[in-house]
């Protein structure tokens, strides 16, 4: 039976998609492009092992969304998970019944990472060079990736080259490669006498040689963000305090309780959307943004002093010199653990800023000062990745890696590059719920190579990209970051998404509910 652009599921099934990553992301890649009449394959380079970064984390992690705003829309949490923020492990189970649920696993080809993806066009085939691909369609009949694939299991084997119509990049933003800071000569771990690691490899190890590699020794971890906090209390609840963890930290941010987390998501609304400027928008909703403006101020300094109040920032020197928005505009609201200060309190964990550092034989320098020797056994890197460097060392092509580099605007739809054919990026996008955003953008990208809509032309699309950064810039100020473009507009972008898939973006059943109510996966569960 043909489709909505006259193809039939059997000329569909001959479209060769290639999905890589077996994460999140990529999982819900291959389950719509599947429900579209697509026969994918997910290139996987764990032997066996699905869901990503939950696969590899520290054991204290839990989920800092909550449950109901992380989950699939088609796929409820099993009963027996009654937390609101489950922990990893309840994740990673939840994630792979999902994968099981949807019979995934088939399409998934284990023990092959790809090594590289190149893009041919094998002759001039008078297309228009001003629509993405030469027709603002998915698919080419004369242009292809060339992916190389190397099979764990037998390295030395020569790898094997699939030619495929579309690509899938699932690869994640936490993973893959570390970002260590550099150090001038003789000044960096090299000279250090103890063990220096990146909190990649701590959760890679496994709790058992984690917990055996710093019990009783002093650590440091260095780093602000959600695993460096997280890292540093658990090392704390360990050692106690004859063997006190330091937290060296350069930036103070701001950090909320998983309390406050629950009603921050419960605001998630459409009328909390009005308070924010949009692009390219109208007089009226330009006008309604100026309006509430004075409240969004109001509710940013009541955030602020109420964590002023319940944590003694003051007293740690921890109050940030930039605002709540700011940062959140940024994608940084870590979750504090509960007993975080407590550990402050006792003296099991204690927070250490400053400005540089460097190694010594015995531990670290701090600003530059002989005298400000800080003694440690193990110091462990919880500084991110560098996920654009991962991102761009997976294209062959130079051309294509300076235009991944090239541009601080988002992409379209945030997994489209206007330059860049017959290839989408998923899960590249940072929020307050990924799973969330990452589906209804999987959902649209099916629609899009099942031939239901067109994208606009490669001068539209990069005109649209800029309105989202110039937008966004507006609140993040230096913190900008291209992944976060629709983090404060998630609801206003998943609007863009429903209409060019042709359908209602209004989800709710009244018009109190539309305004006030939070949105949440399961209102894009039907019609979609």
């Amino acid at each position: 039976m043909p489709g909505e652009n006259g193809e039939t599921y059997a000329e569909k099934s001959k479209k060769q998609i290639a999905i890589i990553g077996a994460g999140v992301s990529g999982l819900l890649a291959c389950k719509h492009a599947r429900e579209q009449g697509f026969d994918p394959i997910v290139f996987e380079s764990s032997n066996g092992i699905i869901g990503g970064l939950w696969s590899y984390t520290i054991k204290s992690t839990k989920l800092q969304t909550p449950k109901e705003f992380y989950q699939f829309s088609d796929f409820a949490w099993p009963e027996s998970v009654t937390e609101t923020f489950p922990r990893h492990d309840q994740v990673k189970d939840y994630i792979e019944s999902y994968a099981l649920h949807f019979n995934i696993l088939p399409h998934i080809q284990f023990n092959s990472k790809v090594v590289s993806i190149d893009y041919r066009a094998y002759e001039d085939d008078g297309c228009d060079e001003g629509l993405w691909g030469g027709t603002g369609q998915a698919f080419s009949p004369k242009r292809k990736w060339l992916v190389t694939v190397l099979n764990m299991l037998c390295p030395l084997d020569q790898h094997k080259v699939y030619e495929v119509d579309f690509v899938i990049i699932c690869i994640g933003r936490f993973s893959g490669l570390p970002n260590i800071p550099h150090f001038p000569m003789n000044k960096g771990p090299e000279v250090f006498d103890g063990k220096v690691i990146h909190s990649m490899e701590y959760a890679e190890i496994g709790s058992v040689r984690a917990t055996a590699m710093v019990k009783d020794k002093h650590i440091t971890v260095i780093g602000f963000q959600k695993s460096a906090i997280d890292l540093a209390a658990e090392v704390a609840r360990l050692n106690g305090v004859e063997h006190p963890c330091t937290l060296l930290l350069r930036t103070v941010n701001w950090t909320i309780p998983e309390d406050f987390l629950k009603i921050s998501f419960r605001n998630l609304n459409r009328f909390s959307e009005f308070m924010i400027h949009k692009p390219g928008e109208g007089f009226f909703l330009w006008f309604l943004a100026i309006l509430l403006s004075p409240l969004r101020w109001i509710l940013t300094k009541f955030v602020e002093s109420y964590l002023k109040l319940i944590y003694p920032l003051k007293k740690y020197n921890m109050v940030p010199e930039h605002g709540f928005l700011r940062q959140i505009s940024a994608c940084k609201f870590p979750v504090l653990p509960g007993d975080f200060y407590k550990r402050v309190e006792e003296g099991s964990l204690i927070l250490k800023k400053s400005k540089s550092y460097c190694f010594c034989k015995t531990g670290l320098i701090i600003d530059d000062e002989e005298e400000n020797l800080l003694k440690t056994d193990v110091v462990i890197f919880a500084t991110g990745y560098r996920s654009d460097d991962k991102l761009c060392d997976i294209f062959a092509s130079t051309y294509i890696q300076k235009r991944i580099v090239g541009s601080s605007a988002p992409f379209y739809r945030e997994c489209i590059h206007p330059h860049i054919p017959q290839l989408a990026i998923l899960g590249y996008s940072e929020g307050r719920a990924m799973l969330y955003t990452t589906e209804i953008q999987s959902k649209w990208l099916a629609h899009f190579l099942a031939g239901k809509f067109k994208l606009p032309t490669i001068m539209e699309m990069e005109e649209d990209v800029l309105r989202w950064e110039k937008c966004m810039q507006h609140y993040a100020s230096t913190y900008y970051k291209r992944s976060c473009a629709s983090l404060l507009l998630l609801i206003y972008f998943n609007d863009l998404l429903c209409r060019d898939m042709n359908l209602n973006p209004r989800r709710k059943k009244t018009l109190l509910s539309e305004l006030f109510a939070p949105y949440k996966p399961s209102d894009y569960q039907t019609s979609i």
